[in-house]
């Protein structure tokens, strides 16, 4: 069962929706993690590069800070989950990004805070999936 923590996800939802309102004001770039990965790879200017490399870089830097001994316990962390389906899962996640144009950060926290319409549809489809997912393997198989 997953730990009920609204602090925590309130404090998680104010950091990431501060960082995106801090690139958008700072370079004029929305936040979508999977547009700024692939333009990381496929960007025709270093400087292009530079900041999405910086920003991917941070991502998980910013995981390991909370993790630092004192501030989170991470010792009962645990990924059930094997190799083999963690891969399908990101195929499956990389299969339905090209198909909506765009991830869950692009549509979900800066389209909807922008009333973009076509964010809006994507984000109920988003929610909607990810319902449907879990009722089905907790409830199904």
């Amino acid at each position: 069962m997953t730990r009920f923590a609204p602090v925590s996800g309130l404090l998680g939802g104010a950091l990431i929706g501060l960082s995106a309102v801090l690139l958008m004001l700072g370079i004029g770039r929305i936040s979508g993690v999977c547009g700024i990965a692939l333009n990381a790879m496929v960007a025709a200017t270093p400087q292009g590069r530079a900041w999405r490399i910086a920003f991917l870089i941070g991502l998980p830097l910013g995981a390991l800070l909370m993790a630092a001994p004192g501030l989170v316990d991470v010792s009962a962390l645990t990924f059930p989950a094997s190799t083999g389906m963690t891969v399908l899962a990101g195929l499956v996640v990389g299969f339905g990004v090209t198909l909506g144009s765009g991830c869950t950060s692009g549509h979900g926290i800066c389209g909807l805070a922008r009333l973009s319409p076509r964010s809006m549809a994507a984000t109920a489809m988003f929610m909607a999936t990810a319902v449907a997912t879990v009722f089905v393997l907790r409830h199904v198989i």
